[in-house]
């Protein structure tokens, strides 16, 4: 998920931070969703989607739902701790394109906590409804452009997306621009507007569409 993050600063190294460049480089912030989703890895927000419907299904798997929220939700994080640990610690980048990095996760984390939750319900919202609409394509192309579309609106929004911006926002913990409780304090709230908007919005209601239909 560093693939975000790092597509944009890129870009916005090379082409400068005007409207239309920052426009440009959030047409490159897909490309982490899509290697993740596409690559069959797990991503956190993705599983606020099929472990739900299940339980809403059978009634049942909510402790072993739990504990996939949980090895899922800390290896993602740890993945975004070790990216921003390479990115910025071990030289790999280029000194503007690691500043442009870790900028992005300071104005991230500079969210307020009902900012920070609410843009996260939106996040969770799309996430949840890319992985709803890739299972129902049956082409990878398909599945990549529904991807793209609606994470490309996650990213040029600004919504908060609690592995993809840790990504960004590890950067400038390590850039000594963000104190890690500061980390904390948004990854709290964004995880929960991302847990909310990707079952209440998504999970349950498209449930409930697809049982209304099967029982009629």
């Amino acid at each position: 998920m560093g693939l975000t993050g790092l597509a944009v600063a890129i870009t916005l190294a090379v082409l400068g931070s005007s409207q239309n460049a920052q426009f440009v480089a959030y047409l490159f912030y897909p490309i982490g969703f899509i290697a993740v989703i596409i690559g069959r890895a797990q991503l956190f927000t993705e599983n606020t989607l099929y472990p739900v419907v299940l339980v809403l299904d059978e009634h049942k798997h909510v402790g072993n739902t739990l504990r996939l929220w949980g090895v899922v939700f800390l290896s993602n994080v740890a993945g975004a701790l070790g990216f921003g640990l390479l990115a910025i610690k071990t030289g790999a980048l280029e000194p503007k394109v690691a500043e442009i990095l870790a900028s992005l996760g300071l104005q991230m984390v500079a969210q307020t906590s009902a900012h920070a939750f609410w843009s996260g319900v939106i996040g969770g919202w799309l996430i949840a409804l890319v992985a709803w609409m890739v299972t129902a394509s049956h082409w990878t192309i398909g599945q990549i452009l529904m991807i793209w579309f609606l994470s490309f609106v996650v990213g040029l929004g600004h919504f908060a997306h609690c592995i993809a911006s840790s990504g960004e926002i590890w950067s400038a913990v390590f850039a000594g621009l963000v104190p890690v409780s500061q980390y904390f304090r948004w990854l709290a709230f964004a995880t929960l507007g991302n847990i909310v908007g990707g079952i209440m919005i998504v999970s349950i209601l498209n449930y409930g569409q697809v049982k209304a239909g099967h029982e009629g």
